[in-house]
């Protein structure tokens, strides 16, 4: 069970995790403990309490640097979070165009400005975080399907045939688009589900996979090929490369979503050890040792 007073445990994430780590993990926990989801469940309602709070902290720079020096003492007082506010207290309330709701600072303008948590809108927000209950007045909610998408179609875009209410329609999926990115599509919203890579590791925009070599190419250097998502890369091993050391591709990563760019793709390096050797090789090793006057060479 996590500790309650660490809110980096409440998340499930490590201390050093990155701004969309904990963007995604707290939009994990709160849709699966959700009042709406979990009517009369009391554990579930104390659990949605505990992740957003935690992420009202971890999300913002200053509070999480506080938090992190001071502990979550610093963010007792008043209960509730910033505000005061209590998401099973009967509502939004009044009809502001601005404020804060639960870990959410919003300013609201017709013309589209605002940070809404990295939703396209802030109705988005509030339709799938809060069963469409929203600060800004009445609004018809629009169907939501889930379409499952290979890690491919998600970072480089497709067009898939579904059918929807009966009818055969064809979705045009951006390149970029994540687990739990939502796309608009004629009357309704579709949220995408990725599957999972084999060799892919995806963070945010970046791309980490793991390349193995042999401790002579370590200590020598060489050039080695490696997977990208655009295709094989040709790259060169630094002489003296320590293990799962993290060389970078600048901008062979995820296509972002919302502007131009990509992300970087990291190859982290493994260094292949041998459990059998001959004789010869054992005798050269040895010499190794004996002239570096080391008893390791990690």
């Amino acid at each position: 069970m996590a500790d309650t007073h660490d809110y980096y445990s409440i998340l499930g994430i490590s201390k050093t995790a990155s701004v969309d780590e904990i963007k995604r993990a707290y939009r994990k926990l709160a849709l699966e403990h959700h009042p709406d989801r979990n009517r009369g469940n009391k554990a579930s309602e104390e659990k949605f309490k505990e992740v957003t709070k935690a992420y009202e902290v971890l999300s913002d720079p200053k509070k999480r640097e506080m938090y992190d020096q001071v502990g979550h003492a610093a963010f007792e007082q008043g209960g509730g979070g910033a505000g005061g506010f209590n998401p099973f207290g009967g509502g939004f309330g009044g009809q502001q165009q601005g404020g804060r709701y639960g870990p959410f600072t919003y300013t609201y303008s017709t013309n589209g400005g605002g940070d809404f948590g990295g939703f396209s809108d802030p109705f988005d927000i509030f339709e799938q975080f809060f069963g469409g209950a929203s600060p800004f007045g009445q609004r018809a909610r629009r169907p939501v399907y889930s379409l499952t998408i290979t890690f491919d179609e998600a970072v480089h875009g497709a067009e898939k045939n579904v059918t929807i209410d009966g009818k055969k329609e064809k979705i045009k999926i951006p390149a970029g688009v994540d687990s739990g990115s939502r796309i608009r599509f004629k009357d309704y919203d579709v949220v995408m589900d990725v599957m999972p890579d084999k060799v892919f590791q995806r963070e945010g925009h970046d791309i980490i996979t793991e390349h193995e070599v042999t401790f002579p190419q370590a200590v020598l250097g060489e050039e080695i090929i490696v997977e990208t998502i655009d295709g094989p890369v040709k790259i060169r091993v630094p002489a003296g490369t320590q293990p799962n050391t993290l060389i970078r591709l600048r901008g062979k990563g995820v296509p972002h979503l919302r502007g131009s760019g990509k992300g970087d793709h990291y190859v982290r390096i493994k260094v292949a050890i041998p459990k059998q050797i001959s004789k010869r090789q054992r005798e050269l090793l040895e010499e190794f040792e004996q002239d570096s006057g080391k008893k390791s060479w990690f």
